[in-house]
């Protein structure tokens, strides 16, 4: 059974800065595509950044330049980063490999 564990959210001022983790169980870690998505209240779930067992990174347009997605294969865990946070990026986010999802980490970007 594959797990994943994120943290790291909390509440932070617009213009401000957050660092997400999302550790996962087993070895498949380094196999796989990793993604980061977020839900929103009155909205779809929403694809925010991915990164693939290469390094390749690709974001949505609503995050690109201001967050950077990363790993560390050696803890099996991928990172986050969140600069220059806006209101708009508040809400739950959430990691995935393949069909596993994480339980959340909640981001609340006050104005």
């Amino acid at each position: 059974q594959v797990q994943l564990v994120e943290s790291g959210g909390g509440l932070v001022q617009a213009g401000g800065s957050l660092r997400l983790s999302c550790a996962v169980s087993r070895g498949i870690f380094s196999m796989y595509p990793l993604e980061w998505y977020r839900q929103s209240l009155g909205k779809q779930r929403e694809f925010v950044a991915r990164i693939t067992s290469g390094n390749k990174t690709t974001y949505a347009d609503s995050v690109r330049g201001r967050f950077t997605i990363s790993s560390d294969n050696t803890k099996r865990t991928v990172y986050l980063q969140m600069n220059m946070l806006k209101p708009e990026d508040t809400g739950v986010y959430i990691c995935r490999l393949i069909d596993h999802w994480g339980q959340g980490t909640q981001v609340t970007v006050s104005s």
